[in-house]
Parts: structure tokens; sequence; C-alpha cells
């Protein structure tokens, strides 16, 4: 298998069993994903689409422009779940009404504050491993994941 050919499986496999992890946890584990666990799906929802056309395409360039795009949100999946860990770590604040504070004037704007924010916080994570949660390691595996096919697309036979 030619290093291109490896990249572009390793491209569709590994988002695909992140979202399997993902999709896992909230319909097996009970794990509700808040906002910002939305956003780092989607890009990985991406990448399988983007590697899948990249199949009969092979070598061609737009095979290989396909895989690229694919390593594209790979990476940028990870930067959102860097991003979403740092949050949920408290190393900085959420730009989202899921991580931010209520603050109002009056007694019915706070309520009418807490009424619209979702129950899912994104700054409170619902599982950590060894101290690192769902995010962080969505940051992990899509951001070194990412590098490595990467290094294979960018290898050549």
């Amino acid at each position: 298998m030619t290093p291109f050919a490896q990249a572009r499986l390793a491209a569709l496999l590994l988002p695909a069993v992140l979202m399997t992890g993902a999709l896992g946890s909230q319909y097996i584990g009970g794990l509700f994903p808040c906002e910002m666990c939305h956003w780092q799906r989607w890009p990985h929802e991406a990448a399988i689409a983007l590697a899948l056309f990249a199949f009969p395409l092979r070598e061609r360039p737009w095979g290989r422009i396909l895989v690229a795009l694919a390593i594209v949100a790979i990476l940028i999946s990870g930067a959102i779940g860097l991003f979403h860990a740092g949050v949920e770590y408290h190393w900085w604040q959420g730009i989202t009404r899921c991580a931010a504070p209520v603050s109002g004037a009056s007694s019915t704007d706070i309520l009418a504050q807490i009424m619209a924010t979702p129950m899912i916080q994104c700054d409170v994570p619902q599982w950590t491993l060894f101290g690192i949660s769902l995010a962080g390691f969505n940051a992990i595996f899509s951001i070194l994941g990412g590098l490595g096919i990467a290094a294979l697309w960018a290898r050549r036979a």
C-alpha cells in the first residue's frame, strides 16, 4: 500500500473512530454533548465525506486535494477540542452561552438567562480519564493523528 493510500485510509478511519466514540459516549454512555462538543463533530463528519470521495479518485490531483482537505478538517476538530478543553480546565473563558456566567440587573433578567442557557455546560467536563476530558482526548488524537496523516500524505512512494 502506498503512503498516499495509507493516508487516505487513515483520513477515513481516524475521524470515523472518533465519531463512533463520541456517539457511543452519547447514546450508550449517556453523556450528552454541549454546543462545543457538536462543533468538534462537524469537521470529523466533513473529513469522513472528503476521504470517502477520495477513494475512487486514487492519487489523481483531486484525490490528493480531497485527502488534504480531510487532514485540514481533522486538524480543525483538534483545534476546537483544544479550545474546548481549555474552557473546561478554566484556562480561558468560553465564547458561548453554555460557558458564560449569568449576569443581569434584575432577578427577572437572571432567570431569563438561566432559562435560555442549555442544560449541558461547556466548561464542566462530564467525563475524564487521567484528568483528560473527552475534548482533550479529541484534541490529542486529532492533532497528532492529523499530523501523522499529513506526513504520510506528503511522502512519495
